[in-house]
């Protein structure tokens, strides 16, 4: 008989190396929404669609804090859709979310490459 169970938890743990400007990424542990392949998938088309009509939307008079805040707004989106919790000292909410996004340069692509990582060991058999 099998040891495992076909239904996954609804949420797992990982670590994410933050990145610290001047130092070396800290390992700060998360824990993250499962979602299986079609909410993934769907997941990431949603991204992938507001990521394009945020480029489709800059123009010839747009300004590099117009994308620094635009691109801010998507990686907080993307922290809130992956992420219920974290091994920060500060809470797990909006404000804490958009100052990591705005103080820790790259956060948000290694916390998604972090829950990619997941399935991927996961995939892989750890």
């Amino acid at each position: 008989m099998a040891k495992i169970r076909i239904a996954q938890n609804p949420t797992f743990k990982a670590f994410v190396l933050i990145p610290i400007v001047g130092e070396e990424p800290e390992k700060i542990e998360f824990t993250f929404k499962y979602r299986d392949r079609p909410g993934l998938a769907a997941l990431f088309d949603d991204w992938s669609a507001k990521g394009k009509e945020m480029r489709e939307s800059f123009g010839e008079a747009t300004t590099l804090s117009d994308v620094v805040a635009a691109e801010t707004e998507l990686q907080v989106q993307q922290i809130k859709d992956l992420v219920v919790g974290w091994g920060f000292d500060d809470k797990f909410d909006d404000k804490s979310i958009n100052a990591l996004v705005k103080s820790c340069y790259g956060t948000a692509e290694a916390v998604v490459n972090a829950y990619q990582g997941a399935f991927s060991q996961a995939r892989l058999g750890n």
